[in-house]
C-alpha cells in the first residue's frame, strides 16, 4: 500500500437552513473549495457519502449526478451509505483507492439535504438507520434509543444529568467560535437541563440538529503531496479501521458499550502504530451527548464509567489533556449525516495545520475521528499525523 496524504479541504459557506440551496450545489461548492485549497484542476474519482438522499430529497443516483454538476464527466463515483457514518466510510474508500494505485487524486465528500421535509418525514428517513423489525415497528426512535443508553449508563455507572449537560454546554463553547457551525452560540448547566424534555433524560439540548450542509477533501500518494502540494503542512492518514455490531440494542450484550467503535479505533491504531494516549485532538460521533461520553470510553480515552467525570472536569476542553470535538461536534457545528465524517476529517486536518483560530490546540501533532452510524451499527476511525 502507498501511503496517502490529505491536500485540500472545503464545505460550503455555512451549515443549516439552506432553503435556497440544492443538494447538488450544497455538494458542489464544497468540492470546489476542497480543489482550490490545494489548486488542482481535475480528480481521477470520487466517493460521496449520503445516508438518504431518496427520503430526503427524491434524489438516488448520486455518484452520476453530482460528476456530472462537477464538471468531473466519465470519472469514476460511488455514492456510500453507511447511515451517519456514511461520510467517515466514504474517506475510508477513497484512501483504500488512493493507497491500492488504483487512482491519483481522489476526492472524498459527503452531503445531506435533510431540511426539505417536515419533521416527521426527517424523523422517518433517520429511523432506517435503526432495526425497522424489531425497534421502529414499536415507536422507538433515534431520541430514545440513546436515551435508553443514557439511562443504562447513569444505572450502571452513577453518570449524572449534570455531566450530560457539560457535553452540550462544551461543544457550543467550541462550536461558538466556528463560524460555519449551524447554532453556534454558547449555553449553560441550567439550559441544557431546563429545556425542552424530548427522551429521558435527553432535552432537545442533548440532541444534535438536523442539518444542511458537505464536506469535501482531497487526497493523493504522499510522495506526489511532497512534489507538487507542499505549500501548506503535509497531512498523513497513518491509520484507518471499520467495524460493525448489531443494528438492534437489544442483540448487544452491553447497552453502555459500543463494540463497533473499540474495534474501529483499534484497527486504527494499530495501523497507525500509536497508542491511543498520542492522541492531541479528537472528533467523535456526539448525535446526543450520551454518544460523546460512551465513544470517549470505547476509544479508551477514558475507563468505562469515567467519561462523564472527565467532562465535567474539563479534560475534554480546548487547553485540557485530550480536547474532544473541537468544531463544536455535531451538537453546535451541525449533523448533516452523510457530510459528518467529512467534516470530522476537516476539522483535524485544520488542527493539524495549525489554522483553527480560537479553537487552536496548541501542539497539535496527532488527531482521531471517529464516525458512528446508528446506534452504534456501525463506526469509522482514522488518525492522521503532520507530516
Amino acid at each position: 500500500m502507498r501511503d496517502v496524504a490529505i491536500i485540500g479541504i472545503g464545505m460550503n459557506e455555512k451549515w443549516g437552513e439552506l432553503w435556497d440551496k440544492s443538494i447538488r450545489t450544497i455538494f458542489t461548492e464544497a468540492a470546489l473549495n476542497a480543489m482550490d485549497d490545494c489548486n488542482v484542476d481535475h480528480i481521477d474519482s470520487m466517493y460521496i457519502g449520503c445516508m438518504s438522499g431518496g427520503l430526503f430529497v427524491g434524489q438516488e443516483h448520486l455518484g452520476s449526478m453530482l460528476a456530472d454538476n462537477l464538471g468531473a464527466d466519465f470519472i469514476p463515483a460511488t455514492r456510500v451509505e453507511s447511515a451517519c457514518a456514511s461520510g467517515g466510510l466514504a474517506f475510508r474508500q477513497a484512501f483504500m483507492d488512493v493507497a491500492s494505485g488504483m487512482s491519483e487524486i481522489v476526492l472524498a465528500g459527503g452531503v445531506e439535504k435533510m431540511l426539505d421535509v417536515d419533521g416527521g418525514a426527517a424523523t422517518y428517513a433517520l429511523s432506517t438507520a435503526a432495526d425497522q423489525e424489531y425497534e421502529c415497528f414499536h415507536g422507538v426512535t433515534f431520541p430514545g434509543l440513546y436515551a435508553m443508553i443514557a439511562n443504562a449508563h447513569m444505572a450502571k455507572y452513577g453518570t449524572t444529568r449534570k455531566q450530560l449537560a457539560h457535553v452540550s454546554v462544551k461543544n457550543h463553547m467550541n462550536g461558538s467560535k466556528n463560524h460555519r457551525a449551524q447554532f453556534p452560540f454558547k449555553t449553560t448547566l441550567e439550559e441544557v437541563v431546563n429545556s425542552v424534555m424530548v427522551a429521558d433524560p435527553l432535552t432537545i439540548m442533548d440532541c444534535s440538529p438536523v442539518t444542511d450542509g458537505a464536506a469535501a477533501v482531497i487526497l493523493c500518494p504522499l510522495d506526489l503531496a511532497k512534489k507538487k502540494f507542499a505549500n501548506k503542512p503535509i497531512i498523513k492518514v497513518i491509520g484507518s479501521g471499520h467495524a460493525t455490531d448489531s443494528i438492534a440494542l437489544h442483540d448487544r450484550k452491553d447497552l453502555t458499550w459500543l463494540s463497533a467503535v473499540e474495534l474501529s479505533g483499534k484497527r486504527a491504531l494499530k495501523m497507525a502504530g500509536k497508542k491511543i494516549a498520542d492522541i492531541n485532538v479528537c472528533e467523535v460521533h456526539d448525535c446526543f451527548t450520551i454518544a460523546e461520553i460512551c465513544v470517549t470510553e470505547a476509544l479508551g480515552i477514558f475507563e468505562p464509567g469515567m467519561g462523564g467525570p472527565s467532562v465535567e472536569s474539563g479534560i475534554t476542553n480546548i487547553g485540557g489533556k485530550i480536547p474532544v470535538n473541537t468544531s463544536g461536534g455535531l451538537k453546535s457545528k451541525g449533523h448533516p449525516v452523510g457530510a459528518t465524517g467529512i467534516a470530522q476529517i476537516i476539522e483535524i486536518t485544520e488542527q493539524l495545520r495549525g489554522i483553527s483560530g480560537d479553537r487552536q490546540v496548541n501542539g497539535a501533532k496527532v488527531g482521531m475521528t471517529q464516525n458512528m452510524g446508528g446506534s452504534g451499527g456501525s463506526s469509522v476511525c482514522h488518525i492522521l499525523e503532520v507530516n
